[in-house]
């Protein structure tokens, strides 16, 4: 794999200290089978928007940067805008679509490398689940 997959931007996302949610309103624990990263997600919920997004992660660093983004881009979101984030993810992804949330292209490097796109979305999946997507 290419040093390009590993970029500053995502090494920068992967450092940031994940916050932890005392008393969650919703919560998702998703596995990625395939390389054994792990998230536990908990959200404080209110009028149907996330209010805190907070998680801890065993993973590979872009399970840990795409959970660093999903936090920052999560608070303010309903269910249907968390599922149309994974969508736009999703679609950067399989074919480099352009994102409407610009901080997304953090992860078009990932792009060629179809074997850790699971790990990129599992954030994401995570988030939708909670919310009960």
């Amino acid at each position: 794999m290419s040093d390009d997959l590993y970029g500053q931007g995502l090494k920068d996302l992967a450092g940031r200290e994940p916050a932890a949610v005392a008393g969650p309103d919703a919560s998702a624990s998703l596995d990625n089978p395939l390389c054994g990263d792990r998230i536990d997600l908990d959200l404080k919920v209110e009028e149907g928007r996330v209010a805190a997004f907070g998680h801890r992660i065993k993973g590979c660093l872009l399970c840990k940067a795409a959970a660093g983004l999903a936090a920052e881009q999560a608070v303010g979101l309903d269910a249907g805008q968390a599922q149309h984030l994974l969508a736009q993810l999703s679609g950067l992804l399989k074919t480099g679509a352009e994102p409407a949330v610009p901080a997304l292209a953090v992860f078009l490097p990932v792009r060629p490398h179809k074997s850790r796109h699971g790990c990129v979305l599992l954030p994401f999946k995570a988030l939708v689940k909670a919310l009960g997507g």
